[in-house]
């Protein structure tokens, strides 16, 4: 059944989804790598396409910007629309200064100093971790695909890093020896809930800019610019 916030059809949304941030990355994945793709939801503007990747049934349907807008659509697409695995794509800030722009991080671990876990569900957690069997079929479909990654521990903050007045003071309240390799806003809602659900969820995420380096990816990039990690996401969905 619909959602507030989902128009589709139950039978409308698959098992996997493909779930980046921005509503024009999800137009332009269905667009440039889904074959017969249909548009299921745009309630909001948070379109979701639903189609065909090398035979097998995907969805790909964007989140929105932040804990709160991802922690809605995550929570319904497992709750109501029995979606069993969710693979966050999207673009990080690095705290690494070996990584440059458009390398691909893979996470395992997430941070929020934030309370979405204990407001969801009345629990003080503050780390949340990614799905070891989504991971590992990750890692061997990069190695596969000889496509380079980062697997490491990630930062979701309340707000984007950048406009941090002090963004040094916020990684000084990161637990000891946690040491992030990035900075994004979803994975710990996705990674939550899908605790919470008894899902898998992981999150692959492309460097867009870095306090080591000048050059920030321009909106154009950040949409075509990531298919290494677009195509990883969906050759790891088959084997889901």
């Amino acid at each position: 059944m619909p959602t507030p916030h989902n128009e589709a059809k139950i039978d409308e949304i698959a098992k996997t989804v493909i779930m980046p941030g921005d509503p024009m990355r999800a137009k332009y994945i269905a667009e440039n790598f889904l074959e017969n793709y249909k548009l299921v939801n745009k309630v909001r503007g948070m379109y979701a396409y639903t189609g065909k990747y090398n035979g097998k049934e995907i969805t790909v349907m964007a989140s929105g910007m932040g804990m709160p807008s991802m922690g809605i659509y995550c929570y319904e697409l497992y709750k109501f629309y029995n979606v069993e695995n969710i693979i966050r794509i999207g673009s990080c800030g690095s705290y690494k200064p070996e990584l440059k722009l458009f390398d691909i991080i893979l996470a395992d671990q997430v941070f929020s100093e934030g309370n979405f876990a204990l407001t969801l569900n009345n629990d003080n957690c503050h780390i949340a971790n990614a799905s070891s069997e989504l991971n590992n079929i990750v890692e061997e479909t990069a190695k596969e695909n000889n496509i380079s990654i980062v697997k490491g521990n990630t930062v979701c903050t309340d707000c984007f890093d950048v406009y941090m007045t002090d963004v040094n003071q916020f990684l000084n309240r990161v637990p000891n020896n946690f040491n992030p390799v990035s900075a994004e806003m979803e994975a710990f809602a996705l990674f939550y809930v899908a605790k919470v659900l008894n899902k898998k969820a992981c999150c692959l995420m492309s460097v867009v800019d870095s306090k080591y380096i000048k050059d920030i990816a321009t909106p154009e990039e950040r949409e075509s610019g990531l298919n290494n990690m677009i195509k990883l996401a969906l050759d790891s969905s088959l084997k889901f």
